[in-house]
């Protein structure tokens, strides 16, 4: 990535600063409110969510990396095996590999439907990388002659452009309190994302249009799709772990408040003073999502057929517990997969 210029350095400090002691409530309203939120962004509308093409995401298909690729350096940055490398149209890729390559694409996908920022995301079954040398983490997953398969691709750009050394937390950004972070939480718990850690939640500034604006977003998706665990133990890219904590996801006490089975890191923080109006706000777009684009983008991640149907069928029933606490139903009627399943245990029991 290229280094900011001065000009952008003080943007960038400004920022910080002010994240730090300006914003630890609600934004104001008014002109000062709207100039804000065209600064900082945490969520966009996504427009008609049941068009939008879960097998490539974000980047579309014009983006998916092309051959041949040419490698950089090793990234030693957190624990998966990951390389950055160059590919054939000149856009640098980061590739991960391991458990966290096929929840990581996926993820990429439902949250960006939701209207949160994400990088470009491709799972690439096979290829070869040209000029790999010296390889430590990642040497199990690339052979001597460069060839790899099943390995994640996220597009690493300069616009926007990552802000490295520069985070913000669950409790201290521009957006507490309101529904669109609130909606960024239940993702997370919707997924079972356990690692909350601030390292993960990342800056982007954008100044295409001449007027930087900072893209908040939770940069990595990965240690998702599987146990949320506690402290000591957790999973990613576990369906069967997944599958068996979904009963548990969501229930509303009988006072009203709500039970969220998580229980990763932050939990606190994480399931702190989110509403039943919150979830109402998200379900404008987590609820249009269908049960094709869940099956199209689980494959598009190199999911297996079984897996496919196994995450497929316990996303739709964790988005039916938001429904039902909510007390939505699907608009158009339709059966989804956990009315499927249901029925298909009914006439199994009769």
């Amino acid at each position: 990535m290229r280094l900011l210029s001065p000009t952008p350095w003080i943007l960038v400090i400004f920022l910080a600063i002010s994240t730090v002691f300006a914003y630890q409530n609600r934004p104001e309203t008014g002109q000062q409110d709207q100039a804000r939120q065209d600064k900082y962004v945490l969520w966009t509308d996504p427009g008609d969510v049941q068009a939008l093409h879960f097998r490539y995401g974000s980047g579309g298909p014009e983006n998916q990396p092309q051959a041949p690729f040419r490698f950089i350096e090793e990234d030693l940055s957190g624990t998966s095996p990951k390389i950055t490398v160059e590919d054939g149209r000149g856009e640098t890729w980061n590739v991960k590999w391991g458990s966290e390559a096929r929840p990581s694409t996926f993820c990429s996908r439902l949250v960006w439907a939701c209207g949160y920022f994400v990088q470009p995301e491709y799972f690439v079954k096979r290829g070869r990388i040209d000029g790999v040398r010296d390889l430590k983490r990642a040497d199990s997953h690339v052979s001597d002659n460069g060839s790899f398969e099943n390995a994640r691709f996220q597009l690493r750009g300069d616009a926007p452009e990552y802000l490295s050394g520069f985070h913000w937390t669950w409790t201290n950004n521009p957006f507490v309190g309101t529904p669109e972070m609130q909606g960024m939480k239940i993702l997370l718990l919707l997924v079972s994302n356990w690692d909350t850690k601030k390292s993960n939640l990342g800056i982007f500034v954008d100044d295409r249009t001449g007027a930087p604006r900072y893209l908040y977003a939770n940069v990595d998706w990965g240690a998702s799709l599987g146990k949320w665990g506690n402290l000591l133990t957790w999973s990613r890219g576990d369906c069967e772990g997944f599958a068996d904590q979904t009963p548990d996801f969501l229930k509303r006490n009988s006072d009203g408040s709500l039970d969220w089975g998580f229980n990763g890191k932050h939990r606190e923080d994480i399931i702190s003073d989110i509403t039943v109006s919150d979830i109402r706000w998200l379900l404008q777009f987590l609820g249009k999502i269908t049960d094709d684009q869940i099956r199209t983008g689980l494959a598009a991640s190199g999911n297996p057929p079984r897996d496919v149907e196994c995450y497929a069928r316990s996303i739709r029933q964790r988005i039916r517990q938001l429904q039902r606490v909510a007390g939505e139903v699907p608009s158009d009627g339709s059966a989804t997969i956990d009315d499927q399943t249901q029925s298909d245990d009914q006439r199994h029991d009769r």
